[in-house]
Formats: structure tokens, C-alpha cells, sequence
């Protein structure tokens, strides 16, 4: 049977019969079908199941996952991976439950291991004495310890380990101020100074970045006045000193703190009491009360190590003001217990 056009009158071709009818072209194999709200759906369903079976690994407790956002179990699960790939399961890690709760409470302050890029691997449980903030609430801050410090204190930081990492074995001593709770600060007006001594270590063979940690303990030291002349005179004496930094007086409350008499020192220089890793900044220190700042004005406080009589390192916040005369420099040194 021919069929003919309607128009033109001519025959229709056979294959011009089997057209579609107008409307949406049908589906190409070679272009991909859109997304749809229900493959979305399917999508986010997948991923919520798959987060949530990582969150039930977690080694916390259920109260605790109840509060964990994605991002935190996201966070807590590389946290964990971190740690699996420098704590092999050959080798124990330094804490966790094998050292128990008891123990723990034992340690005059918190343990922190770091990755060689400042990674965090792993916070003992005890963190909440010091911080005031539990090892789930501390990772809100971040996975970095740079993340947890008070941003004027990573600079710091990022100069000591980076000498730690340079010589493997050497041990560093920094104080840091860390973040805390909301109710630590309220109580305190403030973060935490921290006093964080540790080396890196290769902690399993071959050695490479990946296989070595920096492993520390964070003690509390006394909170770091914004004023210096705040707080007890107990925890603080003077000294007078000419511009080379030559004691020339020191109150008699040095006794106390450093274990010298004052005659002791009278005509010594300030830098023979200082520890090496902390000449830098104490030059710097110097350097800004007797050039840029002038006479009467102070530099900012710095925390430095001073030998003690007994051969020990006392910790200090320094404020140094150069006097009105312009001829004499005085220190008040805070001591941090």
C-alpha cells in the first residue's frame, strides 16, 4: 500500500513512517542520562550509611558518637588512620587503653604525638584536665596542631619542630598558649599555657617522613598575664640592667625563683643566664626595647628559660622597658610554674 503526502502529493519513503512522534528526543547511548532527585537521593543515602558504619568503629562512647557531626567522625576516622600507619599493630601505641584511666591521671600533664607535617595522630584521653575540652571537642578545632594553638604561638611552634625534625633524637621544650572551652576561659580569662617538651622519633623501619613522629607531653604551666604587673608580686621579681643587658640591680626575691643572691649577680651579664635555643628571641626581645622602641616604651612579653642556681631551667615571662633616661633597661621576669 503507497502512501502519499498530503502536500506535495508525492509517496512517502518506507522508512519515513517508523518516525517518533514530535516531543522530547529519545535518549542517546552515547549521552549520559542527567541526575535525577531520586539517584541524589540514593547517592546521599550511601554516603550517610557509609559514615555512619565508620562512626560506629570509633573506640568512643555511644553518647559521644550520638554528637558527632560528619565532619567530625570524618576527622576522628583520619585521626585513627594516622595513627594505624605510625602504630603499627606490632607496635602499641605510647597511650590509650593499655595505660588506663588510672594511669593516665598520674601524668603531670597530656600526651600529643604529631606527624613530621604537624598532623595530629594522637591526644591522650586526659586532655580534658588540662584544656577543658574532651579529645572529640578538641578536633572541632581542626587536625592540625597549629589548629589547637593560639595563633600568635604557631609561629613559634612551627620554628621548634622544625628543629626537632632537622635533628631527629634532639629534644625541644616550647610554651605554647592552647585554646580550651568556653567555661575554662570564663574561669580563667583565657586560654591555657602549655609547656610542650618532646622529640621526633622514626618509630619503625625504613625511616622516611611517613614513619616518624614528634611524641611529647604537654604540661600546664601558670596562666600568662595580659599585664604584666598583674597577679601576685609572689610569682615576680625585678632586675635593672645596663643597655648591654649587664645585671645592675635585681630585687631580692630572685633568691626565691633562680636560687642566686643578689650580689651573685650584680656585674653579670643577662645572656649567661640564658638558655641557648632561647638567645634568638631574647635578642630580638633586646633589640626592640634599646633601637625601635626608644626610651620609656616596653617590647612585647616574651617566655624564655633561665638557669637556675641548682643547674635547672626556671621558666619566665619577660617584659623589658627601657627607662626614661634612655640609659638602663628593666626586666620584670614572671615566673611560670
Amino acid at each position: 500500500m503507497t502512501i502519499f503526502c498530503s502536500h506535495c502529493h508525492r509517496p512517502l519513503q518506507a522508512e519515513m513512517i517508523c518516525l517518533p512522534r514530535r516531543g522530547k528526543p529519545a535518549p542517546s547511548a552515547s549521552k549520559p542520562f542527567r541526575s535525577t532527585k531520586s539517584a541524589s537521593k540514593a547517592r546521599r543515602d550511601q554516603i550517610n550509611a557509609e559514615l555512619q558504619a565508620l562512626r560506629s568503629l570509633l573506640p568512643i562512647s555511644a553518647r559521644e558518637k550520638e554528637r558527632l557531626s560528619y565532619l567530625h567522625t570524618m576527622a576522628l576516622v583520619c585521626l585513627r588512620l594516622r595513627g594505624a600507619q605510625l602504630f603499627p599493630p606490632d607496635l602499641a601505641p605510647p597511650a590509650g587503653p593499655a595505660l588506663g584511666t588510672e594511669l593516665l591521671s598520674l601524668l603531670p600533664g597530656f600526651l600529643l604525638v604529631l606527624s613530621a607535617n604537624g598532623k595530629l595522630v594522637y591526644i591522650s584521653e586526659n586532655v580534658d584536665q588540662v584544656l577543658g575540652l574532651s579529645v572529640v571537642e578538641l578536633l572541632a578545632q581542626g587536625d592540625s596542631v597549629f589548629d589547637i594553638l593560639d595563633g600568635r604561638a604557631c609561629e613559634d611552634a612551627r620554628k621548634n619542630l622544625l628543629l626537632a625534625q632537622e635533628q631527629p633524637g634532639r629534644e625541644v621544650m616550647f610554651v605554647s598558649e592552647m585554646r580550651t572551652s568556653k567555661a575554662f576561659r570564663l574561669q580563667h580569662g583565657g586560654n591555657r599555657a602549655v609547656a610542650v617538651r618532646g622529640r621526633f622519633t622514626t618509630l619503625c623501619w625504613p625511616a622516611s617522613p611517613s614513619t616518624t613522629a614528634f611524641l611529647a607531653l604537654c604540661t600546664p604551666v601558670a596562666q600568662l598575664p595580659a599585664d604584666s604587673n598583674a597577679g601576685s608580686q609572689d610569682d615576680l621579681f625585678q632586675s635593672t640592667h645596663i643597655l648591654d643587658m649587664m645585671f645592675t640591680d635585681v630585687t631580692e626575691s630572685v633568691t626565691y625563683h633562680l636560687g642566686y643572691r643578689r650580689e651573685e649577680l650584680i656585674g653579670q651579664s643577662w645572656y649567661s643566664l640564658l638558655h641557648p635555643e632561647d638567645a634568638d628571641l631574647a635578642a630580638a626581645q633586646h633589640r626592640a626595647v634599646g633601637e625601635l622602641l626608644g626610651a620609656g616604651a616596653a617590647a612585647e612579653t616574651a617566655v624564655l628559660r633561665l638557669l637556675r642556681r641548682d643547674w635547672t631551667w626556671a621558666w619566665l615571662s619577660v617584659s623589658a622597658r627601657r627607662d626614661c633616661g634612655g640609659h638602663s633597661i628593666t626586666c620584670t621576669s614572671r615566673c611560670l610554674r
